[in-house]
């Protein structure tokens, strides 16, 4: 009896990760696959051309690749199906360490301005 209660409590404890289903991977992975295009076309095609201009492809690329990261973090990390207190304890730190480097690649600035 013991066996069949421990047996439920480990497919309850999995229940949360058994929602990535072959349907959802695949869809991820065309999102993915889509966004990788868009980022070699810019890159390839718009910026060599003078279409679009360095300046502001960048930010284009860094929005592109955030949004890859947050997908790959998401489905294939599991993250979206943890608890809140988790992802908060991930997210948080990142966050303080970009405004960190945010913040000292500005003070660098200004010293090399000071010479």
């Amino acid at each position: 009896m013991s066996e069949i209660k421990h047996t439920e409590e480990l497919h309850g404890e999995h229940a949360e990760h058994e929602t990535m289903s072959r349907g959802k991977i695949w869809q991820v992975f065309f999102v993915l696959l889509g966004i990788t295009v868009i980022e070699f076309f810019i890159a390839l095609y718009l910026v060599p051309k003078g279409i679009l201009a360095l300046n502001v492809a960048n930010p284009v690329y860094i929005v592109l690749t955030l949004a890859k990261a947050f997908y790959i973090v998401a489905y294939f990390m599991h993250l979206k199906f943890e608890k809140v207190g988790l992802i908060y304890s991930l997210v948080v730190p990142i966050l303080f360490i970009v405004g960190l480097i945010l913040v000292l690649t500005n003070e660098s600035h200004h010293w090399v301005d000071l010479r």
